[in-house]
């Protein structure tokens, strides 16, 4: 099956971005939202990216307005209508998704392909809501999607070869390493990355060092770019627990379970960075530890 125009429904933190690597590899794209403010919002980040890759000489003026013109804001799903894929990025809940997929199932061709960019929910009760699980499955691209070389491929039970080599090719058009998982919560990322944070929290909690020394030792013990508080905060406490509870849902292994400082933190309205504040404060010129009186 040959993809040539693109569906992405959802403008924010990673909508905006799969809209626009789709479009640099010279996919037609429909960019849907249903609040015009967020459109606008996403549609100004792309704009703003786009203009930056100018400015640094990895893209040429023309090239960078080739791109702005393959994608089309809107929001009237009616429009995804002749998408040959669409992608699913908006709010990580599970009743949510199910709604819009069930929503477009009756606007969208049937023989489009259907994909979720979720990256911890069961991709086979995403389907489900739709009368074509056989051509549905997850990609998961990851933040920011303009830069992160990854896309991990989820195959539900009910995915067809046809579909998910379709998927894969679309992947690896875009220039991304895809790399195919299993209908399993947290999916390869996830599944390994959330407890390694989740046992940072616990190390913390039971006094083995401070948040900035343990960032410290796995940045230089580890060579990992961030240490583990810094990649929560970046990530969002809110996101990690959401992720952390699917996990523990599904495997019941106390290693997916959100430690007590992390429900408080969450319960505070301290989601890290996006909030300004989480295990670090960013409300100075540079991030300061946050004494959480543990």
């Amino acid at each position: 099956m040959e993809i040539s125009k693109v569906g992405v429904a959802g403008a924010g933190l990673m909508g905006h971005g799969i809209a626009q690597v789709s479009a640099q590899a010279g996919y037609d794209v429909v960019l849907c939202e249903i609040d015009q403010g967020c459109l606008d919002e996403g549609l100004g980040k792309i704009d703003k990216q786009l203009s930056r890759s100018v400015e640094k000489g990895k893209m040429e003026q023309e090239q960078a307005d080739e791109v702005k013109g393959r994608i089309h804001g809107t929001l009237d799903q009616q429009d995804l209508a002749e998408c040959n894929l669409v992608i699913e990025a908006i709010t990580e809940e599970l009743e949510k998704k199910r709604e819009f997929f069930g929503q477009i199932d009756e606007i969208v061709g049937d023989d489009a392909i259907f994909a979720s960019n979720t990256s911890s929910l069961p991709v086979i009760e995403l389907a489900t809501a739709t009368g074509r699980a056989e051509r549905f499955l997850g990609l998961h691209f990851f933040n920011p999607a303009q830069v992160m070389p990854l896309v991990e491929a989820i195959r539900a039970i009910t995915t067809t070869d046809e579909a998910f080599d379709a998927a894969l090719e679309y992947g690896r058009a875009l220039k991304k390493t895809v790399i195919p998982t299993s209908d399993k919560a947290g999916f390869i990322v996830n599944r390994l990355l959330v407890p390694y944070m989740l046992d940072a929290i616990r190390a913390y909690e039971e006094g083995v060092a401070s948040v900035d020394n343990i960032d410290a030792a796995m940045r230089g013990g580890a060579a990992h770019p961030m240490g583990p508080f810094t990649l929560l905060d970046f990530v969002g406490l809110d996101t990690t627990k959401f992720i952390a509870e699917i996990m523990y849902t599904e495997f019941r292994e106390k290693r997916f379970a959100p430690p007590p400082t992390l429900n408080k933190l969450v319960a505070a309205g301290w989601y890290g960075k996006k909030s300004g504040k989480g295990f670090y404060d960013y409300s100075g010129d540079q991030p300061t530890p946050v004494d959480l009186k543990v």
